[in-house]
């Protein structure tokens, strides 16, 4: 499929997605390819309010037609509608406001749409991935699959894979089984700017065959900025760090430091 759509039909795994964000009628969330509307159905009988992103205009439409009757429409804001179908780019468009997301991501914007709605507020956000990119998510540091993608989460959440889903689940069959993952944000997050950390996170593993220190020296830090960190650190290498270790760097690369700042 040239969009990465594989549509969620088992209905027992679609009302288990939905009981797992604990949904109330003062919630409002968003939903990142809702394809036919399956699940958007048991989030929209559970929720108040439903953003359901849909990049495929025929799909949109559909959408429209099924949950406000208004099969013309690319975007519908009717009060009387629980489903606002928003036909665009999730990765492009300007997001409406929401306080849980709720989502069977297409398989092919996983990472990118994963680090963007990790730098926005969310109250909860339950997730279906493929099951490899779920490990990878969910991996502990020092780990064969720890990375940028467990680093970066990590910072901002935690995380719990709630269960495995077969590929036979899905139409069309994929190749690969599926995982839901459910993102608490941390109430305990270490300070730090959001895409200040996503960027050094990035660029840690972009060197992650080096220590620390130069990692940190390749991002632009400064001998001074370096100095003033905790020297233990800067000789391990990337996959050795927590995120909240990963964290206390950030001075050295975001201009809170004194080097930063010369």
């Amino acid at each position: 499929m040239k969009l990465g759509q594989h549509f969620l039909m088992d209905g027992s795994v679609i009302e288990r997605i939905a009981g797992y964000a604990d949904l109330g009628r003062e919630d409002r969330v968003l939903e990142i390819g809702p394809g036919t509307g399956s699940l958007t159905a048991a989030l929209a009988a559970r929720a108040g309010r439903v953003y359901a992103v849909e990049i495929d205009g025929e799909l949109a439409a559909s959408l429209c037609q099924r949950f406000c009757g208004d099969g013309g429409a690319a975007e519908v804001a009717d009060s009387l509608c629980h489903v606002e179908v928003i036909n665009a780019d999730a990765m492009k468009a300007e997001l409406p406001g929401y306080s849980k997301i709720v989502s069977n991501l297409p398989y092919q914007i996983s990472s990118p749409i994963t680090y963007r709605l990790l730098s926005r507020p969310f109250d909860l956000a339950v997730l279906m991935f493929q099951k490899e990119f779920a490990r990878r998510m969910a991996a502990a540091p020092g780990s064969e699959r720890y990375g940028r993608l467990a680093m970066t989460t990590g910072f901002f959440c935690d995380i719990e894979v709630m269960e495995t889903v077969s590929k036979m689940a899905f139409r069309p069959v994929p190749q690969v089984d599926s995982a839901i993952v459910r993102l608490t944000p941390r109430q305990d997050r270490p300070p730090g700017d959001p895409a200040a950390f996503i960027r050094l996170a990035e660029g840690l593993f972009n060197n992650r065959r080096k220590k620390v220190k130069k990692g940190l020296a390749s991002l632009g830090a400064g001998r001074e900025a370096l100095a003033e960190l905790d020297a233990e650190l800067l000789e391990r290498r990337p996959e050795e760090l927590t995120p909240d270790e990963a964290a206390s760097l950030l001075p050295a690369v975001s201009g809170m430091g004194r080097g930063a700042r010369r």
